[in-house]
């Protein structure tokens, strides 16, 4: 290398940078907000209870009373944090650090309600107080990101490499509870089975908490687990047939 010229350390970012900052997000139950105080301008980091939106874009539940809440009311501008540090040094193990603009879903509207049936298959706790009146979903809107997968693999995202914009979407929004709840109650051998096969995840009473076009989201207690379909769905005629054949896949690879 030559006198003067530093190395870039930000990676090309590939599918697989893409993937791994999706999982990041869709697996996530808590990550680290960081707000901008009103009162000093200073940062400000706490920690958060973390669900995503149909298309990727985490979601919080925030009380009023909190510090970051008013940071969130008087500049949108935070940044989430997440990954968990796993075994070992936390500073080998993948993490997101992304730059998003907090949008507050206002009650009773079509899109607050998606986001409480889809934080509360996360945070099924949180029912009990999700519902009073000081308490706040938010909707955290991607900008761009920074992922680290470890050492010496540093990787920029833009907004359309993190969230979806599918067709699929309307479809989804309007069957996805549905399914949920089918999947949940008739086919949970199935369940089982695309955890173990596909994430290679233990044996348990896994539920589906989530249906988007690009994949699903289980869950075991405090263990989540992100799948991602083989090919994303472009409506929701795709959905049965998709869940069938993993179904059909899973059980044959694990008889096998």
């Amino acid at each position: 290398m030559s006198e003067g010229k530093t190395k870039d350390v930000i990676l090309e970012t590939d599918a697989d940078a893409i993937r791994l900052a999706k999982t990041l997000m869709r697996a996530a139950r808590f990550g680290g907000l960081a707000t901008i105080d009103p009162e000093d301008g200073a940062p400000f980091a706490t920690r958060v209870a973390t669900a995503t939106d149909l298309d990727g874009a985490p979601l919080i539940l925030v009380s009023g009373l909190s510090a970051h809440t008013k940071g969130l009311e008087s500049d949108p501008r935070c940044s989430l944090l997440l990954g968990e540090p796993g075994k070992g040094d936390p500073l080998a193990h993948p993490r997101l650090s992304v730059k998003v603009a907090a949008l507050r879903l206002e009650h009773d509207s079509e899109d607050h309600a998606r986001a409480k049936r889809r934080y509360l298959a996360r945070h099924p706790k949180a029912k009990l107080y999700i519902d009073f009146p000081d308490f706040s979903l938010y909707r955290l809107e991607p900008k761009t990101a920074l992922l680290n997968g470890g050492f010496a693999r540093a990787y920029k995202l833009s907004r359309t490499e993190l969230v979806i914009d599918s067709p699929a979407l309307t479809g989804l929004a309007e069957a996805e509870a549905g399914a949920i709840a089918h999947m949940n109650s008739d086919h949970a051998d199935a369940i089982e089975n695309y955890a173990r096969h596909f994430a290679n995840a233990p044996s348990g009473k896994w539920q589906l908490t989530g249906i988007d076009p690009e994949g699903i989201d289980l869950a075991l207690g405090d263990r989540t687990c992100r799948i991602f379909f083989k090919s994303p769905l472009s409506d929701t005629e795709q959905m049965r047939h998709t869940l069938v054949a993993m179904a059909k896949e899973a059980r044959m690879g694990l008889a096998s």
